[in-house]
């Protein structure tokens, strides 16, 4: 029997494939202010810590640049519009979670990224399997701090000892440190085996298949 019933799931590549309507939504910012475009891999290894994070790396200047500010802006705008234009669930969780839920697993979704998309993208592809779903707001602190991981087991009225979180980058790594509890590293999404490892990582699974196999 397994030591969990309570799962918190990263959102942006751990169960969604977001990076292609990321990378259309921040080219389209660098288009529409004559900045350089970025190439897919870049925003792959941006993204992870929120918006400003990854406009703040995509833009020359970063933060620094006087019209930071109006280009995350216009982002937020596009992004908005177009969040799920590509934007698809990795395979096999098609399965899994239906699975996971029908085993009397809570589920919650814990991101970085803006709250309204988080809420709009898991009623869009995960109704009736998530129990809350948590993004970024000026209630709580973002990714590592353990702020909305703590938020989501008060939600689902859960111990975080029978608690894990489960994503795919370093970010996820620290909130779980940070919370105090199990992490479950995935490689399919944007960090791959070895930057896992070099970051701490424990657990890592390659398939959702194998993630209900490392539940059990």
């Amino acid at each position: 029997m397994s030591k969990y019933n309570t799962i918190i799931w990263d959102m942006d590549g751990t169960l969604l494939d977001t990076l292609d309507d990321l990378t259309d939504s921040v080219n389209a910012a660098m288009t529409e202010f004559h900045l350089p475009v970025r190439t897919r891999d870049e925003i792959r290894s941006f993204i992870g810590n929120g918006i400003n994070r990854l406009l703040g790396l995509s833009i020359p200047g970063g933060k620094q640049n006087p019209q930071f500010e109006e280009i995350l802006s216009f982002f937020k705008i596009c992004y908005a519009k177009n969040s799920s234009n590509k934007t698809k669930p990795y395979i096999g969780l098609d399965k899994v979670l239906p699975e996971l839920k029908s085993g009397g697993y809570r589920m919650a979704i814990v991101s970085n990224k803006i709250d309204t998309a988080v809420k709009a993208l898991s009623e869009q592809f995960f109704k009736n399997l998530m129990d809350a779903a948590i993004g970024n707001s000026e209630n709580l602190r973002r990714k590592p701090s353990p702020d909305e991981v703590f938020e989501a087991l008060r939600i689902l009225g859960a111990e975080k000892e029978s608690a894990v979180y489960i994503g795919d980058t370093e970010v996820d790594i620290e909130t779980a440190k940070n919370a105090g509890i199990d992490c479950i590293s995935v490689s399919w999404g944007y960090r791959d085996r070895q930057e896992l490892l070099a970051h701490g990582a424990r657990a890592i699974v390659d398939t959702p298949e194998e993630l209900v196999e490392l539940l059990k």
